[in-house]
């Protein structure tokens, strides 16, 4: 008998039938695709890029800042997307390889690298030429930024940065609220130096710099946190919040949701006001705004390129920038002082009761066979909250046997 005639399906009507064969770990991102692609139609844009950071370069983000998490499923902490009119791609390292099978629906391709230059060809088969590449600019740092740039150059594609978020715009009202929990004061027991101490110390080494920076912006929550001696919750298992400092000779700039400051830590900032050792409270959202009218003076701004996002580097005049590789602040928060290794060695003092207690936990528990994985990292993680100073662990437990 004469073979059947063989019909060519096109891919769209392959998505349900496909949909029906996905491990239940997998997310169907077909409606978000959808819509992601009508306000990109909307604002003439080609190709969109989706990285897996937040605004300060964070290694660990908010739920809120999961972009990449929401719009392709996968949860690992580092990837990029980038989604055409009929296309959508993820790229992440070999550590993920598994678990992005395992998320992605058959919307997504899934790329095993992560170099920007295989980035950049994909993008340039699947944009035609005169087509606009575009990304927020508050999401990817000065070098990202430019490889892209390099990538894309003279291929007749536009790089084009966009300050609406497009995948917040598609997220909506579903997107997660921001942090609304107390940012406190370290206690004094628990610091190497003052706030204010550490404040003279950046300003000393602004006068004694070759070029004498008139102001230091700051970007990364852990050395704003580490400055100020505050401490906040808005990431889970980092004791960071989210903020922006401009600092100058003569003034302090702080840009945080200022009605989230527990009262003890408002009057530490503001005791010494009006004056040089005053913290002037603005708003976050703030931040490039202030810093664009701040440049329009005979200044010089001095940041580190890994922790800045290219919105904030893209204000500032080539002639009126400092640039390193991390801020001066970044670099004196690495250095510990006595007090500072002191009450580094007492924490994991602490920290090595709890897990003694734990390892003679398991010795009883174990050949009983009352112990699994789980069980096992939630009772670690009570030893350590019952230990004196405890504010939880630094990651999830990872408990592992065999």
């Amino acid at each position: 008998p004469q073979a059947p005639a063989l019909q060519l399906v096109p891919p769209s009507a392959c998505v349900p039938f496909c949909h029906q064969y996905l491990p239940p770990t997998a997310t169907n991102t077909t409606a978000r695709l959808a819509a992601l692609r009508g306000t990109m139609r909307a604002h003439g844009i080609h190709a969109y890029i989706v990285p897996s950071t937040d605004a300060h370069m964070s290694e660990y983000i908010a739920e809120r800042d999961s972009r990449l998490g929401w719009l392709t499923g996968f949860t690992g902490s580092a990837g990029t997307s980038v989604v055409t009119q009929d296309k959508a791609a993820l790229w992440t390292d070999s550590r993920y390889w598994t678990q992005a099978e395992r998320q992605l629906d058959c919307n997504w391709e899934l790329q095993r690298t992560t170099w920007i230059n295989s980035i950049g060809l994909w993008i340039l088969e699947a944009v035609p030429v005169g087509g606009n590449v575009s990304l927020d600019p508050f999401l990817f740092s000065i070098d990202t930024w430019n490889s892209y740039s390099r990538a894309l150059h003279g291929s007749g594609r536009t790089l084009l940065p966009i300050e609406t978020n497009l995948v917040d715009q598609v997220w909506g009202d579903q997107r997660p609220p921001p942090a609304s929990s107390k940012i406190y004061s370290l206690p004094a027991a628990f610091t190497g130096s003052s706030w204010q101490e550490k404040v003279a110390g950046i300003r000393q080494q602004m006068e004694q710099h070759v070029r004498r920076p008139t102001a230091v912006l700051l970007s990364g929550l852990e050395e704003i946190a580490w400055l100020f001696n505050l401490r906040g919750d808005d990431i889970p298992y980092n004791p960071v919040f989210y903020s922006y400092t401009l600092l100058t000779n003569t003034s302090i700039s702080l840009f945080v949701d200022k009605t989230r400051l527990s009262a003890e830590a408002q009057q530490s900032l503001q005791a010494a006001c009006p004056g040089s050792l005053c913290v002037e409270l603005q708003e976050y959202g703030q931040a490039r705004a202030y810093l664009h009218r701040y440049v329009q003076g005979n200044v010089t701004v001095w940041l580190g390129t890994e922790y800045t996002t290219y919105g904030l580097y893209g204000v500032i005049p080539q002639e009126k920038l400092l640039e390193d590789s991390y801020s001066p602040v970044m670099l004196a928060k690495a250095v510990k002082n006595a007090k500072e290794q002191e009450l580094l060695r007492a924490a994991h003092v602490r920290d090595a009761v709890a897990v003694i207690r734990y390892l003679l936990w398991l010795e009883k528990m174990v050949p009983q066979g009352q112990v699994d994985e789980f069980s096992g990292a939630q009772h670690i993680d009570r030893l350590r909250w019952a230990q004196e100073h405890s504010r939880g662990p630094s990651f999830q437990s990872i408990s592992a046997s065999g």
